[in-house]
């Protein structure tokens, strides 16, 4: 059997709280999923990464004050 789907699909917004490795975000149909992984050394790191100075709270308190994102200083 040969099923045909026509289909217009228009976001104005997707919010996603999150994903993981496993995750699948489908938009739409799909026929066949098939799974693939694949880990890509984007930073170039040789090694591994440096222990942790102090235990992890759970809790982030960034000691930047400030805009975050550096901005023209004002005219």
């Amino acid at each position: 059997m040969k099923l045909f789907v026509n289909q217009t699909i228009s976001i104005q917004t997707l919010r996603i709280d999150g994903l993981s490795n496993s995750s699948v975000l489908q938009i739409g149909t799909c026929g066949v999923m098939k799974p693939s992984s694949y880990l890509y050394n984007t930073g170039g790191f040789t090694g591994p990464a440096p222990e942790m100075t102090q235990p992890f709270d759970g809790v982030y308190e960034p000691s930047i004050e400030g805009p975050l994102v550096p901005l023209n200083p004002p005219t």
